[in-house]
């Protein structure tokens, strides 16, 4: 039987552009002689199914079903590509949860909890995962510069704390350039993590479910063009991503213990990627994403492509693992 597969694209965040992308790619995908994809916009101001012709139809929110050709559709899964929120906080998880429809994500604690940077470092620190020196402020706290910098030192990160692709991220070189830095932060968040810089080879790491195994994909190293792995190195092809990393055996062997530890002490499920800078030969956790990047560009394709498996069969081992967990 031809499934019914709700693909759930935009969101509320700075990254909804890139999300759609994500979305599209999965829709032209998907195999038509097994799923019948609908693409859903889910906007603060609507949630959509986007026909072929880009007609705008509504989403019944009480039990997420659309109406198509005066029929009803249900969906037999959700297949998550909503990249920030309210797609990896939590909220569609627990939505989805509640109606008792499967989706290719996370548990709604698991997308809570990594989606929020300080308390998901917090949770991996007791379990001998390795991170940078850090600092937090909320909005309205007072803005000690001196004691920022006595924590982190110079140069250092000041980020959003609930944020991705890079968006609400300044280097900080110099005290006067802080306050600006902690400014940018708070437009994306009320909540923001300042780091001490980690000066190392950056990697990224994609640890996914495949085929009822946790599997660890080739390791892609990053090489950025611009002073950091910003959102233009992320997406407007200012760098270099090399998978599999050009990295020694015992590096790589321990980056990937790393990330298959952090995916199986979060117990994720799903997709996901984490991000690492090596200081001393270890592995320092920056942070890990749940829904992560799904275009033509994005690591994670890049890496199953170096494991020999293609973006159908990626996408629809995602959508039969839910399915199979449903069962359970």
């Amino acid at each position: 039987m031809i499934k019914n597969i709700a693909i759930i694209m935009g969101g509320y965040s700075s990254e909804y552009e890139i999300s759609l992308k994500s979305g599209n790619v999965v829709y032209e995908m998907l195999n038509p002689n097994k799923f019948k994809a609908f693409r859903i916009h889910i906007f603060k101001n609507k949630w959509v199914y986007v026909d072929n012709q880009n007609a705008e139809h509504p989403v019944n929110r009480d039990d997420f079903s659309i109406v198509e050709n005066h029929k009803k559709i249900q969906f037999h899964a959700v297949f998550n590509a909503i990249h920030g929120a309210p797609g990896e906080n939590g909220f569609m998880q627990a939505y989805f949860e509640l109606l008792n429809i499967p989706h290719t994500s996370c548990n709604m604690y698991q997308a809570a909890l990594t989606f929020n940077k300080r308390d998901c470092l917090s949770v991996l620190k007791p379990f001998g995962i390795k991170m940078a020196e850090s600092y937090y402020l909320n909005l309205g706290d007072v803005v000690d510069v001196k004691t920022i910098i006595n924590t982190v030192g110079l140069p250092c990160f000041v980020k959003a704390n609930k944020a991705g692709s890079s968006f609400g991220i300044t280097k900080v070189y110099k005290p006067e350039d802080m306050q600006n830095a902690i400014d940018v932060a708070f437009k994306e968040d009320d909540e923001i993590i300042i780091e001490s810089f980690l000066d190392g080879v950056e990697v990224s790491v994609g640890v996914i479910t495949y085929k009822g195994e946790i599997l660890v994909l080739p390791i892609t190293q990053i090489i950025s063009d611009n002073d950091f792995f910003d959102y233009k190195a992320k997406y407007l092809g200012q760098s270099k991503e090399i998978t599999p990393a050009q990295i020694p055996e015992h590096l790589a062997e321990r980056v990937r213990n790393t990330a298959k530890k952090v995916y199986e002490v979060l117990q994720l499920k799903g997709f996901s990627r984490s991000e690492y800078i090596f200081k001393n030969d270890e592995p320092h956790l920056l942070e890990v994403n749940t829904v992560p990047g799904l275009t033509k560009e994005s690591i994670l394709p890049q890496q199953a492509a170096a494991a020999d498996i293609s973006l159908e069969a990626l996408f629809e081992n995602a959508i039969e693992e839910c399915l199979r967990q449903k069962s359970r």
